[in-house]
């Protein structure tokens, strides 16, 4: 899946954008200037970086993780009704508030909250407000129903209407990508979706700590997003519970709650996000298909995948154990050629760059291969190899079932040309 290693946006550090980039495309990451990092990072970091220069999104798509600041809060049986209580705001707005409503404080935001969970007790909540401009409401605090406490949060914002990022949020991803145990997408009464997603704080399970998300989409492009741990924390806090408190139907009343429309109606509509000229990024689907009609004699295609437009895996097997293959379609990233290849990538005679890359996985047992190629009319071609059926899962094998040879016969393919 695309990986971003790349920086974030050259703004102090947020706990909201941290968890941005995750929850757009199940990844995330510090920036790492290792050279396999950016050949297997690029395709995501690139699209961002074009993203940046044409478009104006607003918002963000997760919750962010809980931050210990002290103080408890006892909270009442019955918070949780049919009728959830709205934290007090200025003024007197309704849950379809006008764009240009008065901003909510932290408190407000912390305390709608609060007044949504069920009995038990709130401690180390923190919060932000829509005061200010692009600002992102979120709250996050430590809730113990007596059986262990766990983190929780909530981050709202607004997306484009009917956009890419809407209809993500409401479908369920391919578990081959984003290893889940669980996920429902729901239509309410009012048309809004809430998709609810049973997770992990790390895909490859490298420790317990289980993350489960709720994200409601309107169709006037509000975002509610919330998450929970069954820990206290959402990183390095050890596991207090077998599963989040919240079940996966208050998960998603509590994402759905009409309190927290008030709270994005304080916030500024989304713009549409529009490419400006010079490429557009093919059909996932068809990225699929010549990827599996590309793999070589004696290679069998037991799955296939796509994601984001740009993105597709398969899984081979050439009869000695699954091998996971990803392949990255971009278009117009020319302007990047110099940050994603540097001085050593080879100049083929047409004016394509290659770079070929062989290192380890995230896992300390998977190896990964790649082949990143750049054609003169900015068309960038990233295929990975791993010797597993997924980026996250052990070992079957021990090299991907591909050579760096057939990697690189693919990427340089001429059936790209006709993607897109």
């Amino acid at each position: 899946m695309p990986v971003d290693h790349g920086p974030h946006l050259d703004t102090p550090p947020d706990p909201f954008e941290d968890r941005l980039s995750r929850a757009l495309h199940h990844t995330g990451g510090a920036f790492d200037p290792d050279r396999r990092a950016l050949a297997a990072g690029g395709a995501a970091r690139g699209r961002r970086k074009r993203l940046l220069r044409r478009t104006a999104l607003a918002g963000g798509l997760a919750g962010v993780a809980a931050v210990c600041l002290g103080g408890t809060l006892l909270l009442a049986s019955g918070g949780r009704d049919d009728t959830p209580r709205p934290a007090p705001a200025a003024g007197s707005r309704s849950a379809t508030a006008s764009p240009t409503a008065a901003p909510v404080t932290a408190d407000q935001v912390i305390a709608t909250l609060t007044g949504l969970l069920p009995e038990g007790k709130v401690s180390d909540a923190q919060g932000r407000g829509s005061e200010g401009q692009s600002a992102s409401p979120y709250a996050q605090l430590v809730f113990d129903d007596g059986r262990g406490a766990a983190a929780l949060s909530v981050a709202l914002d607004r997306i484009a209407p009917g956009g890419d990022d809407a209809r993500r949020l409401a479908e369920c991803p391919d578990e081959v990508l984003v290893p889940h145990d669980g996920c429902t997408s729901e239509r309410r009464p009012d048309g809004s979706v809430v998709r609810v997603l049973k997770g992990y704080e790390y895909p490859d399970r490298r420790v317990d700590t289980k993350l489960w998300t709720a994200d409601l989409v309107t169709g006037d492009g509000a975002h509610v997003s919330v998450s929970e741990w069954n820990a206290a924390a959402e990183k390095d806090a050890p596991v207090t519970r077998p599963e989040p408190p919240l079940s996966v139907t208050e998960l998603g009343d509590l994402a759905a709650a009409p309190a927290w429309r008030e709270v994005v109606g304080s916030l500024p509509a989304a713009e549409e996000v529009t490419a400006a000229p010079g490429g557009s990024a093919p059909g996932g689907g068809r990225i699929a298909g010549v990827l599996a009609v590309l793999m070589p004699d004696g290679v069998k295609v037991v799955a296939r995948g796509s994601q984001d437009g740009e993105f597709a895996y398969v899984v081979a097997d050439d009869g000695k154990g699954a091998s996971y293959v990803q392949v990255n379609v971009q278009p117009d990233m020319s302007d990047v050629a110099a940050e994603l290849f540097g001085s050593g990538a080879e100049t083929l005679p047409d004016g394509t760059l290659v770079a070929e890359h062989q290192g380890p996985g995230d896992r300390g047992d998977l190896v990964m291969w790649t082949v990143d190629t750049l054609r003169p009319d900015g068309r960038r071609i990233v295929v990975s190899a791993f010797n597993a059926a997924s980026q996250t899962t052990a070992a079957t094998r021990a090299t991907p079932a591909l050579t760096m040879g057939q990697l690189r016969a693919i990427a340089l393919s001429s059936r790209w040309l006709a993607v897109g």
